[in-house]
Formats: structure tokens, sequence, C-alpha cells
């Protein structure tokens, strides 16, 4: 009996080993021909991520009435079709427009067909990285980037065509302290240095001047805090008025990639104090010279 069961579950590996050679997965490359082995007598099906938006073909039909070296069966829209050979020793070009490129399968007859052919995306290992260290200068050319994006993006759009934008016009975000008021104005994303550069005005409310440390920001999302890379600020801001600043996030505190997007919810902190005038000190009062008139008459004498 134990033999019976060995011999059988043996049977079945080796049919599920037959099986598997005949589903396939492939990861989509526009420079790649991929040849894709199809029977006249069993079914092929060829999935790709989302809906195809062409088939261009020879010797390809869908009207199984006509002749022809394959037969393909698709649905406008989907994701997938299924194609089976009409024709012995029959080879031909399929080009599939996807995601707006061209791939290319290459079908041929075979006693040995694939069953399931799925295509997928290549894998985004950006998130997984561990980022490159970004130099001061890097930061510093990033930041004289930022402060110029509106001349870049109206006469030289190329330079900043890879650079996330958000504007917080119409929705602030404030740091409001009973002294000073801290708001987002704009938000820049450079991904190849993972570097978030913000701008910022730090508004005084009071009478007294208001000083802040200039690398003191730091940035809250969710429940993480990331702390500053580099700033542009003066660390001064005079009664009553407010004074623009910029700063970066760069990477996580661990030193890896944070990918944070432009679309969170940001909160800026910053310590910052009021300076009480000092009080002007009075003069001292001048010191009086008393003369001896006694002296005086002895220097009348002769």
């Amino acid at each position: 009996m134990k033999r019976l069961v060995i011999s059988f579950l043996m049977g079945v590996c080796l049919i599920a080993g037959a099986k598997d050679k005949a589903i396939q997965d492939f990861i989509l490359d526009e420079q790649t021909v991929y040849v894709i082995p199809v029977s006249g007598f069993r079914v092929t099906t060829v999935s790709f991520p989302g809906p195809i938006s062409a088939i261009d073909a020879a010797q390809v039909t869908i009207d199984p009435q006509k002749p022809a070296a394959f037969l393909i069966a698709h649905t406008k829209g989907s994701s997938f079709f299924s194609v089976r050979a009409e024709a012995r020793k029959a080879v031909t070009n399929v080009n599939i427009r996807w995601n707006n490129k061209t791939y290319v399968i290459e079908l041929v007859e075979s006693d040995e067909p694939l069953l399931s052919v799925t295509f997928e995306i290549p894998p985004d290992n950006s998130a997984s990285m561990q980022a490159e260290p970004v130099t001061p200068s890097r930061l510093l050319a990033l930041l004289d980037k930022a402060k110029a994006y509106p001349l870049l993006k109206a006469y030289h759009s190329d330079a900043v065509a890879q650079v996330d934008y958000r504007n917080f016009e119409h929705e602030p975000r404030i740091l409001d302290c009973t002294n000073y008021a801290v708001k987002i104005e704009e938000v820049f994303r450079f991904n190849p240095e993972d570097t978030l550069i913000f701008r910022v005005g730090v508004t005084n409310k009071t009478a007294n001047e208001l000083r802040y440390a200039p690398n003191g920001f730091s940035l809250r999302v969710g429940e993480r805090t990331y702390p500053q890379s580099i700033s542009d600020a003066s660390g001064v801001v005079p009664p009553h008025a407010e004074a623009p600043a910029y700063f970066a996030i760069t990477g996580t505190p661990n030193g890896g990639r944070n990918d944070m997007s432009i679309k969170n919810d940001f909160f800026v902190i910053l310590d910052a104090h009021t300076i009480e005038p000092v009080p002007p000190v009075a003069p001292a009062p001048a010191e009086s010279v008393e003369t001896n008139p006694k002296d005086d008459d002895d220097d009348k004498s002769p």
C-alpha cells in the first residue's frame, strides 16, 4: 500500500512538473523578441499587465472560417489574447502595443507548446536600494534650482522636467505658535537625490526681534520626523514681519531612501524665540572737583 501511495505521489509530481514547463512568466522588455511555441491542438493564452492597445500581425486571423497560419481570439480592451496554430511548421511575429510601447512576440508551431504566458512589469528596486550619499555641493545646486524654478519652468523646462512640484497656496500647512508661525509655500522633489526642498515663510507676530537656528528645521510626516540636510535661512525675523527660508530633507535618518511623495501632509517643526530689547543704560553722573579756598589764598600770597 505504501509503495502504491509513493508511486502515485511521484506521478503527481511529474505531472505538476510537466505543467510548470508549459507555464512561463516573462519580464517586459521592448528590446527583446519573445519566442512562444503554440500548437494546433492546444490553446495558448498570453497575458499583459493591463489592457492591450493594439495587435499587429501577419498570417493571423480572428475568423476561424478564414485560412491563416494562426488563429487569435482577443476582446478589445482586455489584457490578454489566446492563440492556436492552424498550420504545421508555421512561424510569424505578433506586435503588441501596450503602455505606449511595442513588444514583439514570435509565434512558432510546436508539439511542445506553452499553455500560459504572463508578461510582467520590471521590478522597481529603487525603494529597496540604499540612498547614495548626496554631497553638500549637490544639495546647494538643488537649492539654487528650486529658487529658480519659475524661470527654469518657463524658459528651460527640460532642466526641471523630472522635478515634482506642489504649491500650498490653496491648502496651507502652518505651524502656528504664540509668537510666530511657519507656513509651507512650496515643495520640490528631486527623485535621484531622494531630496525634498521646502520654501517656507517665518512670520514674527511680536514687536520684538525673532530668532531661530538656521539649521533647526525638521519635518514631520505622520509619526516620523526628518531632520534637515541643508537650509538657507537668516535665523532672524524683524518685528511684525515675514522672512522666507528654504530647507531640504534628504533620505531617512538611518541613511536609506525616504521615497516621500509631495502629496503627503507635511508639518514643519521649528523652535524660535523673541529677543527682549535691552533697556538703555543711564550715563553715570559727572564727578565734581572741590577746591580748597585756603589753597587759593596761599596761591595769592607773595
